[in-house]
C-alpha cells in the first residue's frame, strides 16, 4: 500500500508542479466567462450601418415609409425586451431594476438600439441614370474613394412588381446579410398590409394584433411555494445540465492524462522501471489515485473561483444556488457520480495507454470509445425538457453514460429506485472494469506487443500469463 501511495504522489506532483497545469486551470473559468460575454460585447460594439434607401419609380411609392416603420418596431420590439429582462431579475432577486448589474443593463441596452439607420441618398446616385452610371455612383459610396465618416453600408433600391415589392440590395460586404434580411422583412410586412387592404381589412387592426404581446404567468405545483414558478424553480435544471458537462469535462480530462501518462512512460522505458520495484496493480492504482487528486484539485480550483465570483456579482443568485447543492442533495450525488464515472474510465484509458508508445498507437481504440461518448453531451440537453421520456430514461441506465444523463436527470426528481439502480449498476461495472483493465494494463505493461483490437482482447482473456 505504500508503494501504491509514492506512486500516487508521484503522478500527482508530475503535473501539479507544472505552470501549464494551473495556468490551464485558471484559464478555464475565464474562457467559461468569455463564451458567454463576447457574443453581448460583439453585438453591443457591432457599428450601426448607414444605409440609404431609394424608391425606383412612383410604383414604389411608400415602400421607403414601410422600412422606416419596421425600422421603428424593430427598435420598440428590443427595448420592450430589455425591460421584460429588467423585471424578471427585480421579480426574482428583490433588488430594484436601477440597482446592480448595470454593466449587463448597459449591454441590453445597446442591443435595444436600431442596428440600422436610414440616411439621406446621396445626389449622384439619386441623380444618375439607372445602370453602369448608377452603379459606379454606388460603388463610390460603398468603397475606399468614400472617407470612411462618409461612406455607407449599404445601398437598398426599391421597386414594385406584379408579384410585389422587391429590392436590389447593394452592400460594402458581401458576407453582410443584416441589410438584405431586414429588407425582405420589412417588403413582407408592407405586402401583407398592401394585401390586408385589397382585402378590405383595416390594415391598422392587423399592425395591433401583431404588436401584441401577452402576459404569460406560469404555474406548478411543484413550485416553491405550489405556485407561481420562478427562477428558484428552474435553477435545479440548469444546476444538473452544468452538473453534467462538468462531470464529462473533468472524467474525459483525467482519464486522458492518465491515458497520455502511462503512453509515455512505456515510450520512455520508466514504466519497466517502477515495475522493478512495485506490481502492475499498485502501479495502476496509485495512477489512477494520484490523477484522481489531480482531478479534485481541478475541480476544487473551478469551483472556488465560480463561487468567488459568484458571490461578488449576484449574492441573492449564489443563496440560490448554494441552497439547491446542500440543501437538494445535489453535491452528494455529484460526488458519487464523479467517482464511480472516473473508475470505469480511468482504469480502461490506463490500459489503453500500456500497450501505446505513439498517439497514433492508441487511436484505434480511442476513435470509437469517443464516439460513443459523443452520446451522452447529445443528450443531455433532452433531459432538461424531457428527462421522463423513455430513451433518456434507458440511456441514464447504461453504466457509461449514467454519470452525466442521470446527473441531469436528477433535479426532475426521477424515482429513487432508478437512481439506485443506475448509480449500483455504475459501481458494479466500475468494479469490472477495473478487474478487466487490470488484466490488460499487467499484460501491457509487460510486453512490447503494439495495441490491437486482438491483443486488447487477448491480454483480457489471458491477464498476462
Amino acid at each position: 500500500m505504500n508503494r501504491t501511495f509514492l506512486i500516487a504522489r508521484r503522478e500527482y506532483a508530475a503535473y501539479a508542479k507544472t505552470v501549464g497545469f494551473w495556468l490551464s486551470l485558471l484559464a478555464f473559468p475565464l474562457f467559461a466567462v468569455l463564451g458567454g460575454a463576447v457574443p453581448i460585447l460583439i453585438r453591443s460594439s457591432e457599428p450601426v450601418r448607414a444605409v440609404a434607401v431609394i424608391e425606383e419609380g412612383p410604383q414604389a411609392a411608400g415602400l421607403a415609409a414601410s422600412i422606416q416603420e419596421a425600422l421603428r418596431r424593430d427598435s420598440d420590439r428590443r427595448q420592450d425586451r430589455e425591460r421584460q429582462v429588467a423585471e424578471a431579475a427585480e421579480k426574482t432577486t428583490g433588488m430594484p431594476a436601477a440597482a446592480g448589474g448595470g454593466a449587463a443593463r448597459g449591454a441590453l441596452a445597446s442591443l435595444a438600439g436600431p442596428r440600422l439607420r436610414i440616411v439621406d441618398t446621396p445626389a449622384d446616385i439619386a441623380n444618375a441614370a439607372p445602370g453602369d452610371e448608377q452603379s459606379a455612383a454606388v460603388r463610390r459610396w460603398l468603397g475606399d474613394e468614400t472617407p470612411k465618416d462618409q461612406r455607407l453600408d449599404a445601398v437598398v433600391f426599391l421597386t414594385r412588381g406584379s408579384d410585389g415589392p422587391a429590392a436590389r440590395v447593394w452592400t460594402a460586404r458581401a458576407t453582410d446579410d443584416t441589410v438584405e434580411e431586414f429588407v425582405r422583412d420589412a417588403l413582407r410586412a408592407a405586402n401583407r398590409k398592401t394585401v390586408f387592404e385589397g382585402a378590405g381589412i383595416n390594415p391598422s387592426v392587423v399592425e395591433r394584433t401583431e404588436q401584441f404581446r401577452p402576459a404569460i404567468s406560469v404555474f406548478s405545483p411543484r413550485s416553491q411555494g405550489g405556485g407561481e414558478v420562478s427562477f428558484r424553480d428552474k435553477l435545479p435544471t440548469l444546476m444538473g445540465m452544468i452538473g453534467g458537462f462538468l462531470l464529462w469535462s473533468l472524467i474525459i480530462t483525467g482519464a486522458s492524462i492518465l491515458l497520455n501518462s502511462v503512453m509515455e512512460e512505456k515510450s520512455n522505458k520508466i514504466l519497466e522501471v517502477l515495475l522493478s520495484s512495485a506490481s502492475p496493480m499498485e502501479i495502476l492504482t496509485g495512477k489512477v489515485l494520484g490523477v484522481a487528486m489531480l482531478t479534485l484539485t481541478v475541480l476544487l480550483g473551478w469551483g472556488s473561483i465560480g463561487a468567488a465570483g459568484l458571490i461578488a456579482a449576484a449574492p441573492e443568485q449564489a443563496g440560490m444556488v448554494g441552497d439547491v447543492l446542500l440543501g437538494g442533495g445535489m453535491l452528494g450525488w455529484f460526488a458519487a457520480f464523479m467517482v464511480g464515472g472516473y473508475m470505469m474510465y480511468a482504469v480502461l484509458f490506463a490500459a489503453i495507454g500500456a500497450f501505446c508508445e505513439t498517439p497514433r498507437d492508441a487511436q484505434t481504440l480511442m476513435g470509437p470509445i469517443m464516439m460513443i461518448l459523443v452520446i451522452p453531451m447529445m443528450t443531455m440537453t433532452m433531459a432538461m425538457s424531457t428527462p421522463d421520456a423513455p430513451l433518456i430514461r434507458g440511456l441514464s441506465l447504461v453504466p457509461f453514460f449514467t454519470p452525466f444523463i442521470m446527473m441531469a436527470r436528477l433535479p426532475s426528481d426521477p424515482p429513487m429506485i432508478e437512481l439506485i439502480g443506475a448509480m449500483a449498476g455504475m459501481f458494479a461495472f466500475a468494479l469490472f472494469m477495473m478487474w478487466l483493465s487490470g488484466r490488460a494494463f499487467r499484460a501491457g505493461a509487460l510486453s512490447d506487443v503494439k495495441l490491437s483490437w486482438k491483443s486488447f482482447a487477448g491480454a483480457i482473456r489471458g491477464g498476462g500469463r
